[in-house]
Formats: C-alpha cells, sequence, structure tokens
C-alpha cells in the first residue's frame, strides 16, 4: 500500500520503532468472538498520510495464521491481494479461517478488516519441516558491504519533511540503497533492477515466527522500485500515484531480520498503469532465504507516461 510521497500532513508520531514492531506483531486475541474465524486484533503504526503500510498488514496476517497452526509447521508461502487502503489511526481485526490440516500441510485465509470490511484477503500455506531435494539461486557477486553504504538517515536527515522525518527516524529496519535511492531523485541510468541491504535497527526475540512475519513487513518496502528505476521516477515525481495492489512471498530457509539481509529485485514487465516486480533475498553468507513477488498500480501524468514510454 505505498503511496507517493505528495501532500503529507504534518502530524507524525515519534516512538521506538523496535518497541512500535514488536507491539505491531504481538496481535490480541478476542476470546469469545469466534464464528467460523479466530478472531485477532492488532494496532496500526502510525503513517504521515494516515494510510497503513502495506507490509504491516501482511506481517500482522501472518502472525494470526500463525497463531491457529502447530508450533511445528512453519510458513512457507502466502500470496494476498490489497482490497482497500487501511486507517492507520485505526486498529485492525484479523478473522483467521482454518481451510486445511492435512498429514504435513496446513492452509489458513485470513482477512484484515476495518470498519466491517476487509481491507486485505490472503491465503497463506504452513508446512511440518521435512527432507528432500536442495539447490538455490546464487548471491550476486560484486556486491559493496552495507556498512560502506549510507543509510536512510542520512540520505534524508537534511530534509525537513514529515515523510522524510517517518522513514529516516521512525521505521525499524535500515534500509541502504546498492545504487543510488530513490527517495528525491532518479538516477540517469534506466535499468529494470534494485537491490538493498536491510535489516531491523535492533535485535529481535529468539522467535522464527517473529523473524518470518518481520521479514514480510520489510519485504514491502523497496519491490517497486524496479520499475520506477526503469523508467526514471522518484518517489517524489509530481503527479505520480502508486499503491500495491497484490503480494506473494514463500519462505525458504531460516532468517534473521536482525541480521543484514540482501534483497535483489527486478521487474519483468509494467503495462496497463500495472507494473510487476519480483525479489529474491538472500543472507549475509549467501543462503537464499525468501523469494517475493509484488504487482502494483503506477500512474503517472499523461505527459510524463508519453516521454518516458518513447526513451524506454
Amino acid at each position: 500500500m505505498t503511496d507517493a510521497y505528495i501532500g503529507l500532513d504534518e502530524e507524525a508520531a515519534i516512538d521506538d520503532p523496535m518497541d512500535t514492531l514488536i507491539g505491531l506483531l504481538d496481535l490480541g486475541s478476542l476470546d469469545g468472538a469466534r464464528t467460523d474465524e479466530d478472531i485477532f486484533l492488532g494496532p496500526s503504526q502510525r503513517q504521515p498520510r494516515h494510510r497503513v503500510f502495506g507490509g504491516q498488514v501482511l506481517a500482522q496476517s501472518m502472525m494470526a495464521g500463525m497463531r491457529t497452526v502447530e508450533p511445528d509447521r512453519v510458513a512457507h508461502s502466502m500470496h494476498g491481494y490489497f482490497l482497500r487502503a487501511g486507517d492507520a489511526n485505526k486498529p485492525i481485526t484479523f478473522g483467521v479461517e482454518r481451510l486445511r490440516d492435512g498429514r504435513s500441510f496446513s492452509a489458513r485465509r485470513v482477512h484484515a478488516y476495518q470498519d466491517g470490511v476487509p481491507i486485505l484477503s490472503m491465503i497463506a500455506s504452513f508446512q511440518h519441516e521435512d527432507d528432500g531435494l536442495d539447490h538455490q539461486s546464487t548471491m550476486p557477486a560484486g556486491i559493496p558491504d552495507p556498512e560502506s553504504l549510507p543509510s536512510t538517515a542520512d540520505l534524508l536527515a537534511r530534509y525537513d519533511h514529515p515523510m522524510a522525518r517517518h522513514m529516516s527516524s521512525e521505521r525499524p529496519f535500515d534500509v541502504r540503497h546498492i545504487d543510488p535511492a530513490l527517495y528525491v531523485s532518479a538516477p540517469e541510468e534506466k535499468v529494470a533492477t534494485n537491490a538493498v541491504w536491510m535489516k531491523t535497527i535492533g535485535a529481535l526475540p529468539d522467535d522464527p515466527n517473529l523473524h518470518r512475519a518481520a521479514l514480510a513487513y520489510a519485504s514491502d518496502y523497496t519491490l517497486l522500485e524496479p520499475i520506477l528505476r526503469k523508467h526514471g521516477l522518484s518517489w517524489m515525481t509530481p503527479g505520480m500515484s502508486v499503491a500495491s495492489l497484490d503480494h506473494a512471498m514463500w519462505w525458504h530457509r531460516p532468517v534473521r531480520v536482525d541480521d543484514w539481509l540482501l534483497y535483489v529485485q527486478e521487474s519483468p514487465s509494467a503495462q496497463g498503469a500495472r507494473g510487476l516486480a519480483t525479489g529474491k533475498i538472500f543472507d549475509r553468507s549467501g543462503v537464499h532465504v525468501a523469494t517475493v513477488a509484488q504487482e502494483g498500480m503506477l500512474r503517472v501524468p499523461e505527459a510524463l507516461q508519453s516521454r518516458n514510454t518513447a526513451q524506454v
């Protein structure tokens, strides 16, 4: 549910980002409110535009689903659709339907509700860990170390703007771009690729489910940037509107989000005011821990659209 950073309100909450993340993922159950669903309640993280961050509701939906499966069944995939923009000033109710519990796999349907209507619909699958065939993609070579790259705070500290303040000091993740970031302007080279290092700004408890859910949270940060980069656009392009439409994710191997992770992204296609992006996530040792895909709505002014289409 990313949106272009234009016309922001000045109000923004300043809380400890790690406390905020852990609080967001610590869902409360509503005893006695169950019909054919298990019901949970979660808070929303305040945002300068007052719209729920898509990664937040993805992560919370995964935590709700995890609460209904046996502890030895871990999340391996999810597919979700963003149906409505959520209000970041209101809590979110999560309804989990237990679709199937088989010998090895469990399936759950999770709806995230505000004001009685769903803002996200997701199906997630969980597996009892098993042995089998094993291979993986190779982590790209020649990537600079994260310590050598500027953080978001380094890049945005000089901007007195509510979104700049939010991104530089209120997010629970440290995100560092391999190529020049797209926060304010776009580089001249137009390529349909993007890569970032990312990790939480502090340590998380040793709960594998918490780390999987937090990775879902962070996977929504920069995934549409390969599309913007291909067309010479930045997040501050005037008149642009961007929103996530859906999100799919596969967890392959154990992961810790409080260690550096490399998120390598590309966009195979953009058309009809929509763009598709995919991403692979590696830990610092080169282990391929997850794969992500997302389609987003991208609308730009007609004059800018014609210019960029002609130049690509």
